[in-house]
């Protein structure tokens, strides 16, 4: 039996993607390996939102040189992000390589791969955008690293053109699955017993707008909130400028909607708002979260904060500082900027120097943990709802699940206890990033 090996790097969409490219492989009969080495297929999923991923991309390319050398029939694949932006490239760096696929004609692969004799060393590219219908590449089906929890992705491409950003060059525009889609598949994922599901879009607030007939992000959350079986929606990720009071309004209607909200500032500065072409002000985005926290009172709230960005003074760096002891958020992802080709941002005037940027965030990381560590502490005592996603990898005898919240929450196995258990665990300590409990009486049956 032939196998086959993929290594994704990047975001949940290429996690999603990866799914979908293995959903066609098990198609054909062949089966998953760990071992590079033991595969007859190879594909590299590739990330390149910051130049150290690219990087690591190109090691791990050379890196199976090598079996290639020992096995000419082996097939190798480059796939993602990094193929749609480097292209032609990716072949004059690395021969070895058989075929490049882009992020919209990943629904090729089975083609490819049933005319492996022809693929091995033809140097085939299909980086054409918008060649097919958004349904050819999201309606495949996927092979799932979970039978529990699944990615759906809901939408391709982003229109907002940060200048930081490589995404709608490599992504394109936002370009929306159907509704109909959508609900289909959370259907068929309801009735093979899955629980959680995340809604995946490079913007999905922006979700419908390309329809032009009045369907938002409201009305597809309100349309997966009645799929019977399905406990928790999560969605990712939203861009303040596209979310509206009615989409908020949604979250609120809709109760398996979970409380975690991934609202991406990127700065404190208007300045810098500005400067990164996000679209709203310091005040606009405050008083979204007014209304959010009217509304959602148990949201927690996470965010994405970029440190060095051309121009940033130490005045603008305080502004986020502030920013951060003003709002407190529970997370805050933070990066320091990277210049991507091909991106306004890499060309601009007064780049930060890399100690400053190194600084600069340790000083937002210090204070976020601080904050942090103390909204864990108020968890402390309190009983909440997860779903056991099973043993940790530092240790076997704890198990593991996320609240609503996405809050991670260790805890002691228990005989009989199954993945995919719901359960309720009360939080006996908080550190920083993780909490411990103990399962409570009465924990529901598994799935």
């Amino acid at each position: 039996m032939e196998k086959y090996h993929i290594i994704t790097y990047g975001c949940q969409m290429n996690e999603s993607d990866s799914e979908r490219l293995a959903g066609q492989l098990e198609h054909l009969h062949y089966r998953r390996t760990e071992t590079p080495a033991e595969a007859d297929v190879i594909i590299i999923n590739t990330c390149c939102i910051r130049e150290s991923a690219e990087n690591k991309v190109y090691g791990k390319i050379g890196e199976l040189k090598h079996l290639k050398q020992r096995n000419p029939n082996l097939l190798i694949g480059i796939t993602g992000c990094m193929a749609q932006k480097n292209k032609k490239a990716l072949f004059a760096r690395a021969p070895h390589i058989d075929f490049v696929l882009g992020p919209y004609n990943l629904h090729h692969l089975e083609e490819l791969v049933s005319q492996k004799q022809q693929t091995v060393a033809s140097h085939t590219l299909m980086t054409d955008m918008r060649a097919a219908s958004i349904e050819d590449f999201t309606d495949i089906t996927a092979k799932r690293e979970s039978n529990v929890f699944a990615w759906v992705p809901i939408m391709q491409g982003c229109n907002k053109f940060c200048t930081y950003c490589i995404v709608p060059y490599v992504r394109g525009r936002e370009w929306s699955r159907p509704l109909a889609s959508i609900r289909a598949e959370v259907e068929q994922l309801a009735q093979e017993g899955y629980k959680e599901i995340t809604l995946l879009g490079q913007n999905v607030n922006a979700y419908g707008l390309d329809f032009k007939n009045g369907t938002d992000f409201s009305d597809l959350l309100y349309t997966v909130n009645e799929v019977p079986g399905i406990e928790r929606i999560r969605y990712m990720t939203s861009h303040p400028r596209d979310m509206s009071r009615d989409m908020i309004d949604a979250i609120a209607a809709c109760p398996k909607v979970c409380t975690q909200m991934h609202l991406p500032i990127q700065s404190g500065s208007d300045e810098m708002l500005r400067r990164m072409n996000r679209g709203y002000t310091l005040a606009d985005y405050m008083e979204l979260l007014d209304y959010i926290r009217i509304r959602l009172p148990e949201t927690v709230l996470t965010t994405d904060l970029i440190v060095g960005f051309p121009g940033e003074t130490e005045a603008m760096h305080a502004d986020t500082l502030r920013l951060l002891e003003t709002v407190e958020y529970d997370m805050a992802y933070t990066f320091i900027f990277s210049k991507r080709s091909g991106t306004p941002a890499a060309a601009m005037k007064n780049q930060i120097d890399d100690d400053t940027k190194r600084r600069r965030l340790q000083e937002l990381m210090d204070v976020q943990n601080e904050i942090s560590l103390r909204k864990n502490q108020a968890m402390v005592g309190q009983v909440f709802e997860v779903i056991a996603e099973g043993p940790s990898k530092k240790n076997a005898d704890n198990w593991f699940g996320r609240t609503s919240g996405n809050k991670m929450i260790l805890f002691p196995y228990q005989a009989g206890m199954a993945v995919g258990e719901t359960m309720q665990v009360r939080v006996d300590r908080a550190q920083t990033w993780v909490l411990t409990g103990t399962p409570q009486e009465g924990r529901s049956t598994a799935i």
